[in-house]
């Protein structure tokens, strides 16, 4: 049985992507009845002449009331061959940082277009995010066939649009999640159609190992009870960012450079030969070494400790990205000052080009250099997702203000 799939939509408002997810979860009878009855009552209230589906995903009451997606709604649900996490994400410009909070961590992005309107600056600015945050696969789903006849033409058009635009792996799939058209079983309406329903192409798509230059694992915190069973223990816990850590494997603690062997590996339910990406684990080493919170246990290909790095960066902000601009760096489990030395390019999401820029504004996507007050032990995001990525953060306000991707070290 496949593992665990976790899917972002994507694309701009209105396209359809909270009723895609309630299609999905309709069709495949993951709706408990009574919050079937409750949609159904809302929608009854409201004057609608069938269920919105799209309410089984609007939790808050301003997404009901508006009828649009303002945070990232998370839902869970399996069928005989897999299990899913849906990450129903905003399309509104103003919310596309809870865009890239659901897509952070997806495997797949289902990028909805209106079949009516092609390719909107949005799902363009959605797809180059899912591009950059390296989500392995795209599904474009080609919504509201219904309402352009199911015209094969129309699709096509979509399609060549979108392929101008996408360098990821990727699919395209004629559907109406209002009429559950190629949603869960393939439609009648689109004979021309020879590919597989949405859902039975999720529940079979086979990814490719995620890359990773060796075992990472960011010390969280270091465990030692002092009780009379464990006076001398010393482990370290956290979790594993990448790849895989064995006991017996010669591990570089970083920044410091040492090199040690793992010797125990504990968990909730006991003591493992291996941990592998996602785990919390409790880690031992042979040697008493200097490894507080922030420090990286490094198999295989260690990570590089930087002071200095080039990145792509989206910006969440209203306060502009500019040289001189002091931020903190959250990585991993590390934290430091960082100065903006430069902005040098922004993306410009209709040609899908660099141009040059001086700063960047809320939404902008652009590449810049900093230079960290501490040294961090990263990768660059095109060899880990887990230790090539970073959050800078207002100092004063504690706010967010960026997501960057690491794309060359100094």
């Amino acid at each position: 049985m496949p593992g665990l799939l976790r899917v972002a939509t994507a694309g701009s408002v209105d396209d359809g992507k909270s009723t895609l997810i309630g299609r999905l979860l309709h069709d495949s009878k993951a709706v408990l009845a009574d919050q079937l009855q409750a949609v159904t009552s809302a929608s009854r209230s409201r004057g609608y002449a069938e269920t919105d589906l799209a309410l089984l995903v609007d939790g808050l009451r301003a997404e009901r009331e508006q009828g649009i997606t303002i945070d990232v709604a998370y839902r869970y649900f399996a069928t005989p061959r897999r299990s899913f996490v849906l990450a129903d994400t905003p399309g509104h410009v103003q919310y596309t940082r809870n865009m890239v909070t659901g897509a952070s961590t997806a495997d797949v992005a289902v990028v909805l277009v209106d079949a009516r309107t092609g390719l909107t600056e949005q799902s363009r600015r959605h797809s180059a995010i899912a591009d950059l945050l390296g989500i392995r696969h795209v599904v474009l789903a080609v919504n509201k066939m219904d309402l352009v006849d199911y015209r094969e033409d129309v699709f096509d058009e979509v399609v060549a649009q979108f392929a101008q635009v996408c360098d990821s792996s990727w699919c395209a799939i004629p559907i109406s999640a209002l009429r559950g058209d190629n949603v869960v079983s393939l439609s009648s309406q689109t004979p021309w159609y020879a590919g597989l329903p949405l859902l039975t192409h999720l529940e079979e798509l086979a990814l490719p190992e995620a890359p990773a230059p060796g075992g990472r694992f960011a010390v969280q915190l270091v465990i030692r009870p002092r009780t009379p069973e464990h006076r001398d223990f010393r482990g370290y816990g956290g979790r594993v960012a990448a790849g895989t850590l064995n006991v017996g494997d010669e591990v570089v603690v970083q920044p410091g450079g040492w090199q040690t062997t793992i010797t125990a590996i504990d968990t909730y339910d006991g003591p493992k030969r291996s941990a592998t990406t996602g785990q919390s684990v409790v880690v031992s080493i042979a040697d008493d070494l200097d490894a507080g919170r922030g420090a990286m246990l490094s198999t295989g290909a260690p990570g590089t400790v930087t002071s200095a790095a080039s990145a792509t960066v989206c910006w969440m902000t209203d306060t502009p990205l500019e040289p001189g601009a002091r931020y903190v760096v959250r990585h991993t489990t590390s934290e430091s000052r960082a100065v903006v030395e430069a902005v040098d390019s922004r993306l410009n999401v209709s040609t899908f080009g660099s141009e040059p820029a001086e700063s960047l504004a809320l939404n902008d996507i652009g590449s810049i250099r900093l230079r960290f007050a501490d040294p961090l032990v990263v990768d660059r995001y095109r060899d880990s997702r887990a230790t090539g990525g970073f959050v800078l953060v207002e100092e004063r306000s504690g706010a967010t203000a960026g997501v960057g991707l690491v794309e060359s070290l100094s």
